[in-house]
């Protein structure tokens, strides 16, 4: 068996998420459907660096499967690339060693959230831009959001439900912009792990600091009391995008 290793962005908008789940459209199951064309009718299993939920999007994610023999690559990402729906675009693909996992390889994720602030806010964008029509300072925000940065327990920004015992995480880059183009507010976070709705519940709450509904503090103040209710709401998904997913030699 060979191994391979895929970059793959794709428009989450139908999808009920990246993984395979009963009665539902999911990323994961689109391209197995199509691997099982390319693979003669014998089933493949692709394995993902993470898991997106409903609506969120990727410009790269990365992904592993086994086929039974070697393949010219550029070959085998045209053919996947063409024959998968046109909501998801094969990027790259690579042979890897055999001993490579697209998950539990050590790798720091990126993620990106847009947000529209416009009031009315831009319809080409509603399923790719979350909408907040409320005045937001952006300095409170930049303020806030260093106190991500670092290594902290995150139970506070996690969705209750989470099965994850060890909550335990290091954010390299937190960071909010406005983009100078669509005058959308662009959040930035890069980490090696990131828990189930952690970025949206973060960026709901620094949403919050620039309405001046919560303090600058209020980061703080959520992982210290590691309590979910003091955080702000869960941002939407249409907003989100999994950036870039690196990979430590």
């Amino acid at each position: 068996m060979v191994r391979y290793k895929a970059i793959i962005s794709y428009d989450g908008r139908d999808f009920s998420g990246f993984q395979r789940q009963p009665h539902a459209r999911s990323v994961q199951e689109e391209i197995e459907k199509t691997l099982l064309k390319l693979n003669s009718g014998v089933p493949v299993t692709i394995h993902g660096a993470g898991r997106t939920d409903a609506g969120v999007h990727a410009y790269g994610q990365v992904i592993h499967f086994d086929l039974p023999q070697l393949r010219d690559v550029e070959k085998l990402r045209f053919g996947l690339d063409t024959q998968c729906p046109d909501d998801i675009d094969i990027v790259e693909i690579s042979i890897v060693p055999d001993d490579f996992h697209a998950r539990y390889n050590k790798h720091s994720k990126t993620y990106e959230f847009l947000v529209d602030t416009g009031r009315p806010k831009n319809p080409m964008m509603r399923n790719y831009a979350t909408h907040y029509p409320y005045p937001v300072d952006l300095a409170l925000m930049q303020e806030a959001i260093k106190d991500l940065v670092g290594t902290h327990d995150f139970t506070g920004f996690t969705a209750s439900g989470t099965s994850v015992q060890n909550k335990v995480r290091t954010i390299t880059q937190a960071t909010v912009v406005v983009d100078d183009k669509t005058g959308f507010l662009v959040f930035t976070f890069s980490g090696n792990g990131f828990l189930y709705k952690q970025v949206r519940n973060m960026v709901g709450t620094l949403l919050k600091i620039g309405n001046g509904r919560m303090a600058t503090s209020q980061i703080r103040t959520v992982l210290e009391s590691k309590d979910r209710n003091l955080a702000g709401p869960t941002a939407a998904g249409n907003g989100l995008y999994l950036k870039e997913i690196t990979y430590e030699e």
